[in-house]
């Protein structure tokens, strides 16, 4: 598909910069990723609330409504790209935090179900924005041998952001009247503790989404302060602009750094999505590399842990109180090693790192997938012999039955696969997809890139479950050979960017744009 590597990176020249105002607008910039992380999480303790209040009985249709956020997140990133480069990198920004307000207001008072999912969409919009232009605009406001560390802080951000999910739900729980309230309407469809009043008349699920209007204003009014791209800033003809920006952020003259941008972008026509075109399936061998690099962040399952942590653990035998408590550790470790990822990306390097992720979760997916396959079953004999507390229902036919060994096993295996993916391939991929694409063509194949991430994950989040009611194991095992292929592909196509000026990314990959 792509031409096997040729060049490796050289010794990284350290520039001196004005670090904490770089600093400071990346963090800014990476709020959007907390949005994500939130937004992205939150449905998990409101789902079963949400049902009930609108008598969602299909499970097909209930999939749907908790998934159709993330057709959302693919349609944003598709025009996230032209936006970025029609309208600026900020502006998008701007556009992304009012309408993570929007979201969550809208879904905190819905009318009926059409309009929840509409609000879903909404909030699924503003997801693909911020996934396409955090990594962007940082990407091109950090120094070279900065940027690895600084564009991992969207990561960081995404994951900060689910836990903040997990953590504002457990307490908002836990201020509601212990029992459920509410009348039993449908069997099919009970209601839960979500629904609840908590306060001001409103039910417990719907402070979960208010609580997003907090950290969506914080984006908003700070997404105000920072500056413009230089690199857009070029683009649009406003070099001097540009110098201004460089210039809070590097030390010593930028002129050279704007007459190096300058000659980037030379051409006949500004930047669009036109430019990404070429012989290999309609699209540039580098904008492919993109592509099966984000399909393969989502192929190794990393979101059918969180998105149905609890329903695993459930599923082999964990009461409702173990699993979310599992799920919780599991979303600490993921937070703790980030900063892994921050610690060594512009030292040791991204390909490394993506090597070492992919053998580390091959491993330890291969572990869950022999624990479950090897567990014993639960039978219809056993459900009615009512001798195992987690094998009494219909619903848990064929779920594995962990022993306390093995239970721990699968424990233990599952926070070190966590850990190895928020290390490496988490971060990475994305610091990868705003860095490897040259000036004239970044902000189009950054936008396919991240749009083929959320149609990935839509896909794993859809077919999980149908996985899971066939076999726990089937779906562990899939998740291990794409690891195992991730690290081959890593190995043959990815090229190194350490510490590569943005500038020179077109000659690093041999791109013609």
């Amino acid at each position: 598909m792509v031409a096997p590597i040729t060049r490796e990176t050289g010794p990284v020249v350290v520039e001196k910069v004005h670090t904490g105002k770089v600093v400071g607008i990346s963090i800014i910039a990476a709020l959007g990723g907390f949005l994500f992380g939130y937004d992205s999480s939150v449905i998990n303790g409101a789902n079963k609330a949400v049902f009930y209040q609108f008598q969602i009985e299909n499970t097909s249709l209930q999939g749907f409504v908790v998934a159709i956020a993330l057709l959302g997140s693919a349609v944003g990133a598709f025009f996230g790209g032209r936006l970025a480069d029609k309208i600026g990198r900020k502006k998008v920004m701007v556009i992304a935090a009012i309408l993570f307000l929007i979201a969550g207001l809208g879904q905190a008072f819905p009318f009926a179900t059409w309009d929840f999912m509409l609000w879903r969409v909404v909030g699924g919009f503003a997801i693909g924005l911020a996934a396409v232009i955090s990594p962007m605009y940082i990407s091109e406001v950090a120094p070279a041998h900065l940027r690895g560390r600084l564009s991992s802080l969207f990561q960081l951000a995404i994951v900060v952001g689910i836990f903040s999910t997990q953590l504002v739900n457990q307490i908002i729980i836990g201020m509601v009247p212990d029992g459920v309230q509410e009348p039993v309407k449908n069997p099919a469809v009970p209601p839960v503790e979500a629904n609840n009043v908590l306060a001001l008349g409103l039910q417990a699920w719907q402070w979960m989404f208010l609580c997003m209007v907090v950290p969506a204003v914080i984006y908003w009014l700070l997404s105000l302060t920072i500056p413009e791209s230089p690199r857009y800033l070029v683009a649009e003809g406003k070099s001097a602009e540009a110098k201004v920006v460089l210039s809070k952020i590097y030390v010593e003259d930028v002129d050279t750094k704007v007459a190096a941008i300058e000659e980037s972008l030379k051409g006949d026509h500004k930047p669009s999505m036109k430019d990404i075109k070429g012989p290999k399936f309609g699209l540039l061998p580098l904008v492919w590399v993109g592509i099966i690099l984000a399909i393969f962040q989502q192929f190794v399952g990393i979101n059918a842990v969180f998105y149905y942590s609890n329903l695993i653990w459930s599923a082999v035998g964990f009461d409702e109180s173990r699993a979310f408590t599992t799920s919780t550790i599991i979303s600490a470790v993921n937070v703790i090693f980030t900063f892994v990822a921050i610690a060594f990306i512009d030292r040791v390097g991204r390909k490394l790192l993506l090597l070492i992720g992919s053998a580390g979760m091959f491993v330890t997916l291969a572990i869950l997938a022999v624990t479950f396959v090897t567990a014993e079953k639960c039978t219809q004999q056993l459900i009615d012999a009512g001798t195992n507390s987690s094998c009494n229902a219909v619903s848990q036919l064929n779920n594995p039955m962990l022993s306390d060994s093995s239970g721990w096993i699968a424990v233990v295996a599952l926070c070190t696969y966590v850990a190895f993916f928020a290390a490496t391939w988490g971060p990475i991929v994305w610091v990868l997809l705003g860095e490897m694409f040259p000036n004239k063509i970044r902000a189009a194949a950054l936008s396919i890139g991240v749009m083929a991430n959320w149609i990935a994950n839509f896909v794993v989040s859809e077919s999980f479950p149908t996985l899971v009611s066939i076999s726990l194991g089937l779906a562990y095992g899939i998740f291990t050979v794409c690891a195992l292929l991730s690290f081959f592909y890593v190995l043959k196509f990815v090229k190194e960017t350490k510490g590569v000026e943005l500038e020179d990314m077109e000659s690093l990959e041999n791109v013609k744009a």
